[in-house]
């Protein structure tokens, strides 16, 4: 699992073998409620709270904590069924849509409070702005508990297409509908973005139970899949102590395995996440994921050399994986030996045509370019890599010593000079940004 620099308020997770099995198990419910599965992305981001949701068109943001408080796999595929319809059924738009009916409900209650207050009615005046702010927002809450209860029956009926039982869906709102009475500082976000009632539910429930598919247990290869990867995300989050309570040494099997390699890794007991990636290895010898995992023991151990061979094994076994190619990259790049940079340089080019949003490879790919002499490539891949990232200031100047370096109009020049304009326009937000925060700390401080 890599951690690159944040782009949203919580890190982005990115695994191989998680964006691997989102696509494999999301893919046909996208497909079911008639979008196109390749337009609709997917994001991991580590944060302990149990939440989803979609943001900037079909971009799915997942919580880790709602993956792991997942039981199995068809209560995961519930909630990305119910994610997908907010994407199929438009609500994005149309939320905004209610927040101006909302909106101009609060201005017109403001506007009549206020000519009451200068008729000399003060206690009237309060009371239609109070009256007028709780119907606002009981317009909006009403709107969004309607787009809430048509996302369940649309996902309900995504599942149903695919085969399953949505009965997934109803255990993990189960699950959450407590703590809609508790106070909104401990309440999880899902409850509120997502407001639950006991009604909502039971039309879910005469819905799923109409199912052909109701009373199906999980699709075997799926939850086996999910169980491994909620065990793996377990073991790269938690503390070593916790993961080894949960999953103790003389639990044998592949999740338990799995679980103990990162808890072992994370508390430098090398030799012994060595042993189970090993043992991992011998269960499953052609899963690319498992020499990818021993790879990175052996590199994270000083092991370089004997890492490159375990690695190159992984690229073999999932050559379309551009996460599993940039661990080999960076692990020949990071031996600075000129025809080990040679070599990497293919291997990190085609990972970042594949991923352009993968920083890492790009960060790698500038110090190969680098070291070979090829400085305007250097410039050009760190220019990429700072924009994946969100960097809009660094990203300027790699791009402009870029359009500096390479002849104009070439394809190389062109790329440098959009990521210039982009990020210019970028970096000057930012920049008159960050100066209104600093007037309004001044300001603040001013009064004080």
């Amino acid at each position: 699992m890599l951690l690159p620099a944040p782009a949203w308020a919580q890190s982005i997770l990115r695994d191989a073998e998680t964006e691997a099995f989102f696509r494999a198990s999301s893919d046909p419910i996208f497909a079911a409620a008639g979008l196109t599965p390749q337009s609709v992305h997917m994001y991991l981001l580590h944060a302990n709270s149990i939440n989803a949701f979609v943001t900037g068109g079909q971009n799915i943001f997942i919580h880790s904590g709602l993956l792991l408080e997942s039981d199995d796999v068809n209560e995961f595929l519930g909630v990305i069924a119910h994610e997908t319809c907010h994407i199929a059924c438009g609500h994005r738009l149309r939320t905004g849509e209610a927040y101006a009916s909302a909106g101009a409900t609060s201005v017109l209650s403001m506007v009549l409070g206020a000519a009451a207050i200068l008729a000399g009615g003060t206690d009237a005046g309060m009371g239609i702005m109070m009256a007028g702010q709780s119907m606002a927002q009981g317009q909006f809450l009403a709107y969004s508990r309607g787009q809430e209860s048509e996302a369940d029956l649309a996902g309900a009926r995504y599942l149903e297409t695919v085969g399953m039982s949505g009965e997934g869906m109803i255990r993990f709102f189960d699950k959450l509908r407590d703590q809609e009475i508790l106070a909104q500082v401990r309440q999880d976000p899902y409850i509120r973005t997502h407001p639950l009632n006991r009604t909502r539910i039971l039309q879910l429930q005469e819905a799923v139970e109409r199912s052909p598919y109701y009373g199906n247990k999980p699709n075997p290869t799926l939850e086996e899949q999910f169980q491994r990867l909620k065990a793996k995300l377990l073991g790269y989050l938690y503390e070593p102590r916790r993961t080894l309570r949960l999953y103790p040494p003389s639990d044998t099997s592949l999740a338990a395995r799995y679980a103990r390699v990162y808890a072992y890794n994370k508390a430098l007991e090398w030799d012994l996440a060595l042993e189970e990636a090993k043992a991992l290895v011998a269960m499953e010898p052609e899963n690319p994921y498992f020499h990818e995992i021993m790879g990175q023991i052996l590199f994270e151990n000083g092991r370089v050399k004997d890492s490159l061979p375990v690695f190159q094994k992984a690229v073999d076994l999932a050559p379309d994986q551009p996460l599993i190619s940039t661990a080999l990259g960076q692990a020949m790049v990071s031996l600075e030996d000129k025809a080990l940079m040679e070599k990497a340089i293919p291997i990190l080019e085609d990972a970042t045509r594949r991923d352009r949003g993968n920083s890492f490879a790009w960060f790698n790919l500038a110090k190969a370019y680098s070291w070979m002499g090829r400085e305007a490539e250097a410039s050009l891949a760190t220019a990429e890599r700072f924009y994946s990232a969100g960097n809009p200031i660094q990203a300027v100047m790699h791009a402009q010593r870029a359009v500096d370096s390479f002849k104009a109009g070439t394809p190389e020049w062109l790329r440098a000079q959009d990521i210039l304009y982009v990020s210019q326009e970028a970096a000057e937000k930012f920049q008159k940004q960050q100066r209104r925060q600093q007037r309004r700390r001044l300001t603040f401080d001013n009064q004080e």
